[in-house]
């Protein structure tokens, strides 16, 4: 590894006096037997799940989901170790593991991978149950997961719980949003279960200006030119939507129980805009008349997902069971966008677009678990799952273009045991077997992709001490990433504006192969006897046949032949390493120290580090990952009044990426703090006050391509704003 080893023994020390100083106490004097009595809490109980498994894993329970009254799910993620979100504060994106894109992380709801489209920022909190975090894979849980895997596990019925009912509104920019969420614990026997239902209708501003920077070197066909353009957007979107999700269970005799868990999303999105563009041009020195033009735009657009997820479980003997899962869905996606241009300039374009798609899923699963010799647990499971689209969009390349067929079938199975060596050792190794295939049509005809991949995977947990609350966490996995239906059958797509290096047409590739990688995985935890956590954990893997989007130049495209046009593709570029290292620590302050306020402390810090190896650097790391990204929060429930108080402080720095010989790109620094105070008004009642983003900051990202006599860079700034939600709590 490239880390300096003065940086690990650091974090390492700040863990292993209190890991390895302890000794065994010496005999208590005999007490009167007074019977067990046990206390705790739901994160006591989330604490000790994560210690108790052998894979490495972090458990967020009900307390933490609701503890900062996040709108959106991708909101809490934002604070685990080693997590990242994409895009501006406050706006949602791509949720990342240990800085690793899209496909990296695995997402899975209630053990199941998750239906096309879906998007965790549909959930809220008060529609999950728990989340759990693997940093590593298992062959029951999958090994598409580089990264990791974030299993969302649903909100489960207790009949003893009563109902929530949360009401609110948010202030944002001079825009109000409203929201409601409603849990309904059903009480009828033999059927026990609960009822989540969130509905919103938010309104987000934006404005958001690009400078793009043009330089042109003289040739046999083109005279030496430079070019400024800048694009300012205000836009204005509005979105409505509800979500409702139900988990039912019937437990019959013998250890027979079923769950049926339906879920539906609703969504409509409309965007309305106004640009202002402007263009500075300068041929062989001489400044030419400066341009500008204006568009209104409209975007509209329609996103509607159901899905039944249902479960049966078979209990044979008290040391045999059989689990079968399924999974169907069906969801529609259809969008318009509209430009109409200001002006005949040529730097805006009236145009239209239009894009429809329906994604057909299904999913069955069959798993045996079996107790062998009372210290092996053998689980064992066969997996199909299959996906059809069907897309209509407006021909842009040809007239037959623009319509997609296409279908992705997958089947695994796989074999692991899990087994207590002995009292201070214990160990989980697996082996899975994956077929994908995916093939679809687009204008370019039949397209077909099919890949085979088998991963061992090898997982221990050391206790110095059988009854010790230490541990060390040691993993030796493979995994991989699989290309996305779109980057292997996916239309084409062309610029909206005039064609150029970081403006380009986009085509998908059908001879993409997986990515490959081996990782390993190294953890200290010390577990508190008050609750809590201090671990540190080290990964590495090595990738192999890496994906990443490389723009060239084509005069040969089936839609402008003979014209030059930069074209964007997914192209398998060679090998990458990506290495790191994540330090977390939970606590009560007055743990440490008797005589301090009772605060919860949450902090995590993670460093990265990741270099393509067939890409020259410095920078050539993997794309969008940070160097960093950090996390501290603090909670304190007021004594004297019935009033609790906390926040959290988000840093990730800015960075610079070198993707390909030619192409560069960088994203700016993220500051994000995030405060809350709640009013206890009975035990039934209160009051959230949460003020997201509190010192909102620009944010910067921008692209630079350098080639074949041509400079083009564009820097985008982004304003966003506070977020101000009131929202009443009440239990019914």
């Amino acid at each position: 590894m490239n880390f300096k080893p003065s940086a690990l023994c650091v974090a390492l020390s700040l863990i292993s006096p209190l890991a390895w100083s302890q000794t065994p106490p010496p005999p208590a004097a005999p007490v009167q037997d007074m019977g067990r009595v046990e206390i705790k809490s739901n994160r006591d109980n989330d604490t000790e799940e994560r210690r108790q498994s052998t894979a490495a894993k972090i458990v967020i329970g009900r307390e933490e989901l609701d503890r900062q009254g996040d709108s959106t799910l991708g909101e809490v993620l934002k604070r685990l170790p080693g997590v990242t979100v994409q895009g501006a504060p406050g706006r949602g994106g791509g949720i990342r593991m240990r800085g690793l894109g899209g496909g990296y992380t695995q997402i899975l709801m209630d053990g199941q991978r998750v239906p096309p489209g879906f998007s965790i920022e549909s959930l809220t909190p008060d529609m999950v149950e728990k989340v759990e975090i693997l940093r590593a894979p298992t062959a029951e849980t999958g090994a598409r997961a580089i990264a990791g895997t974030i299993n969302i596990v649903l909100r489960e019925g207790v009949k003893t719980n009563p109902d929530d009912l949360k009401v609110g509104s948010s202030f944002e920019h001079g825009y109000r949003s409203e929201g409601l969420n409603w849990v309904r614990n059903l009480k009828t026997e033999p059927l026990i279960g609960t009822l989540t239902v969130s509905a919103m209708n938010s309104w987000r501003p934006e404005d958001n200006t690009s400078v793009t920077d043009a330089q042109m070197e003289a040739n046999e066909l083109f005279p030496t030119s430079t070019l400024q353009r800048v694009r300012n957007t205000l836009s204005v979107g509005h979105r409505q939507g509800m979500n409702a999700n139900a988990r039912l269970m019937w437990r019959g005799e013998q250890g027979k129980t079923m769950i049926l868990m339906p879920f539906m999303v609703y969504s409509e999105n409309k965007n309305v805009a106004h640009v202002n563009l402007t263009e500075s041009k300068t041929i062989n020195g001489v400044s030419q008349a400066m341009v500008a033009d204006t568009a209104d735009t409209s975007n509209n657009s329609r996103f509607v997902l159901t899905r039944l997820n249902g479960q049966w479980n078979q209990r044979f003997s008290a040391d045999s069971r059989f689990e079968f899962k399924f999974g169907l869905g069906e969801s529609h996606f259809n969008s318009r966008f509209s430009q109409v241009a200001g002006s005949s300039s040529g730097l805006l374009s009236t145009l239209q677009e239009s894009q429809s798609f329906k994604d057909l899923s299904q999913s069955w699963n069959g798993k045996l678990t079996q107790v062998v010799a009372k210290s092996h647990q053998l689980v064992s499971g066969i997996e199909l799952e299959g996906v059809r689209r069907n897309e209509e969009a407006n021909a842009e390349v040809t007239d037959d273009a623009g319509n997609i067929r296409a279908r992705t079938q997958r089947w695994a199975i796989y074999t692991q045991d899990e087994w207590n060596i002995n009292p201070n050792w214990s160990a989980h190794a697996g082996i899975r077997y994956e077929s994908i295939l995916t093939e679809g049509n687009n204008e370019e005809g039949q397209k077909s992709n099919q890949s085979h991949v088998l991963t061992p995977l090898f997982h221990a947990v050391w206790k110095p001490l059988p009854q010790s609350r230490d541990q060390v966490r040691m993993s030796l996995t493979k995994s991989y990433k699989t290309p996305t239906l779109n980057d292997l059958v996916g239309k084409t797509s062309l610029s909206r504006e005039t064609n150029s290096p970081t403006r380009t047409d986009r085509i998908s590739n059908p001879g993409l192969k997986p990515e490959l990688a081996v990782g390993i995985d190294l953890a200290v935890e010390r577990y508190l006897a008050g609750g809590g956590v201090l671990s540190a954990n080290v990964f590495r893997r090595n990738i192999s046949d890496l994906i990443r989007t490389v723009t060239t130049e084509r005069y040969d495209t089936l839609w402008a032949p003979g014209q030059r046009r930069f074209v964007s593709s997914p192209t398998n570029v060679g090998d990458a390493i990506t290495q790191g290292l994540e330090l977390e620590a939970k606590f009560a302050l007055n743990q440490m120290w008797k005589d301090a306020l009772p605060i919860d402390v949450r902090s995590n810090l993670s460093f990265f580090n990741s270099k393509v190896l067939d890409v020259l650097g410095p920078n050539n790391r993997l794309d969008q990952q940070p160097k960093m990204t950090a996390n501290m929060g603090a909670d304190y429930r007021v004594r004297a009044v019935p009033l609790s108080v906390g926040g959290n402080i988000n840093i990730n720095p800015d960075y610079t990426t070198r993707r390909s010989l030619q192409q560069w790109s960088y994203q700016g620094a993220k500051r994000v703090v995030d405060v809350y105070g709640v009013w206890k008004f009975s035990p039934a009642s209160a009051l959230r006050v949460t003020v997201s983003n509190l010192v909102p900051q620009d944010y910067l990202t921008g692209s630079t391509f350098i080639g074949n006599g041509i400079s083009e860079s564009v820097n985008n700034t982004t304003r966003n704003w506070q977020n101000v939600q009131l929202r009443l709590e009440l239990k019914i």
